[in-house]
């Protein structure tokens, strides 16, 4: 990955986006894109739109979610710790112990979720993973007052975000899920503002995917695209924990194409022929499931769009630290930009004509 794209991804890696909270990355996108797009708004959900050749008779949605999993401060309790409700899926098995920031009304505040020491806990205790409404978080507060001096009832919060670099491409961070997505869908778009493309594209930065796809079902039904692309991490299948007959899903080894009732299968065949034209390496993921991604909500808001999503190899997803590969990020940006280079007056969506 060249540095300066490295170095924007690494940027939306670190700036906070809980689900309902989405203004920062938002903001971040729209300096970044702006000046390139021929149209920038916003809607009253919070999704960001940029849009190029806003006159041309066809049109493609292209959506990654800027949303992550987080925690939303429900109260301080009178010794100063603080009690949270879950933003999105949150694994409780790997959460106490973890630094946080709370994303106060004063600025950022560390904090950690406290555990029961192992002395202090009983053999059945020891043997079970604790809710999270169980769970505290520790801002080192003395008592309720001091907490709330920083830190009030609606707070939002996020694991502490940082990019960790590992070996041989590969990086750590919280928030990739679907930074890495989203970082896809802005690269993409910024290299086809310089390009003479036939059709209108809107990138679609959008919100709540964590919970319920709410934010690419709004900006869906406004747009009524024709065709909806949505780039989102999927779950990989090369690590210990991988579990018998799931698809083969290798970090580094490119994109996933999707196939199955979720995905228009004309999308998905020239997804492919892209792929192959380019010699893009790229990856099969047929599936009799919908998608539990922003395409699902895509493919029938406001009528039906040709839809499909992009898998971006992902371990550890919805945890402290994701991993994904730098290559299929690059690669799945190339994947997306000839595709819609490859989109002529001609190309029918249809399965079939009659």
């Amino acid at each position: 990955m060249e540095e300066a794209g490295k170095k924007f991804l690494y940027e939306l890696l670190t700036t906070p986006a809980p689900t309902g909270n989405e203004l920062q990355v938002q903001s971040l996108l729209s300096k970044r894109l702006g000046p390139v797009a021929e149209r920038c708004n916003s809607d009253v959900h919070g999704n960001l739109y940029l849009e190029l050749n806003t006159k041309a008779k066809r049109g493609v949605m292209l959506a990654g979610h800027c949303d992550q999993i987080g925690f939303l401060v429900t109260e301080v309790g009178q010794s100063g710790f603080l009690y949270v409700e879950p933003l999105g899926g949150i694994d409780e098995g790997v959460v106490q112990g973890s630094q946080v920031t709370i994303h106060s009304r004063r600025g950022p505040i560390d904090g950690i979720f406290g555990r029961k020491a192992i002395h202090l806990q009983s053999q059945q205790e020891r043997q079970q993973v604790p809710l999270l409404k169980q769970m505290w978080i520790d801002i080192g507060a003395k008592d309720k007052a001091d907490a709330e001096r920083f830190v009030q009832p609606g707070d939002y919060a996020t694991y502490k975000l940082g990019v960790t670099e590992l070996m041989n491409g590969y990086i750590a961070s919280p928030g990739l899920d679907d930074r890495a997505g989203l970082f896809v869908v802005a690269e993409a778009f910024r290299r086809c503002s310089e390009l003479d493309l036939k059709i209108g594209l809107v990138a679609v930065s959008t919100v709540q995917e964590e919970v319920g796809m709410r934010g690419a079902g709004t900006a869906a039904f406004s747009i009524k695209p024709e065709v909806a692309i949505a780039v989102d991490v999927t779950n990989a299948s090369d690590d210990p924990g991988t579990k018998k007959g799931m698809v083969p899903c290798l970090l580094g080894k490119g994109p996933v194409i999707p196939s199955g009732p979720g995905t228009n299968p004309v999308v998905s065949r020239l997804l492919v022929e892209c792929a192959q034209r380019r010699e893009i390496p790229y990856q099969m993921a047929p599936g009799g499931e919908l998608a539990g991604n922003d395409s699902k909500a895509m493919q029938v808001a406001g009528g039906a769009a040709a839809a499909a999503g992009i898998g971006i190899p992902n371990r550890n997803m919805h945890t402290q630290a994701e991993v994904c590969h730098l290559e299929d990020l690059d690669h799945s940006v190339e994947l997306v930009v000839e595709f819609l280079r490859s989109i002529s007056d001609d190309t029918d969506f249809r399965p079939f004509k009659v």
